[in-house]
């Protein structure tokens, strides 16, 4: 009888395999992937955006040379910066310069034909509460308006109202309010020169 001897199957270098192994290569290649995360993480700085500031007078020139009579921070209080500014011209126009204080805070000053309770809605808040108002003081020459109506939020959100003429004007955002009673002071109608 003739022994012979039966032949490998298979390919060369092949492994059995298994779930254990399966587990084993998936968490070597997550603690692997982590790692190397991790190490890219070490060297890199945190990412600060600063905002931009825009020349908001330039705006207000422009919307004065086509008619319009914005409402508007004759100079902002130091530290402070103009990250906005929205106009609308037409039947029904609107005016708008969003800032930042010195401390980050948000602040605007929106003019527009609209009800009080419509812009504190949309701008401020829908369920807001009357709050103490402002009257502009004697020394401040020739302010938009005198007496200003005062409101909050539950999120500690701040806004003054005014009409002036056949609009209103809302000072509002999250800066505290005796900063936006400073701006409620800077307020002109004077074209830019």
């Amino acid at each position: 009888m003739s022994t012979q001897q039966a032949e490998p199957s298979g390919s060369p270098g092949r492994y059995q395999r298994s779930a254990v192994g399966l587990v084993t290569s998936l968490v070597v290649t997550v603690v692997a992937i982590v790692g190397m995360l991790y190490f890219m993480g070490a060297f890199r700085s945190d990412l600060e955006i600063e905002p931009e500031s825009v020349d908001y007078l330039e705006t207000v020139q422009s919307a004065q040379q086509a008619g319009l009579t914005p409402i508007y921070p004759a100079a902002l209080p130091k530290g402070w910066i103009a990250t906005g500014v929205d106009v609308t011209p037409g039947d029904d126009p609107l005016f708008m310069v969003r800032m930042l204080t010195d401390d980050g805070k948000f602040a605007a000053v929106r003019q527009e034909d609209a009800s009080a309770a419509a812009l504190l809605s949309q701008w401020v808040d829908e369920e807001t509460e009357p709050a103490d108002g402002y009257t502009v003081p004697a020394d401040v020459p020739g302010p938009v308006a005198r007496d200003w109506k005062g409101y909050t939020d539950s999120g500690g959100d701040s806004a003054y109202v005014a009409e002036v003429g056949d609009e209103t004007v809302l000072v509002f955002g999250s800066a505290p309010a005796k900063d936006l009673r400073a701006l409620v002071d800077a307020l002109v109608t004077a074209p830019v020169g």
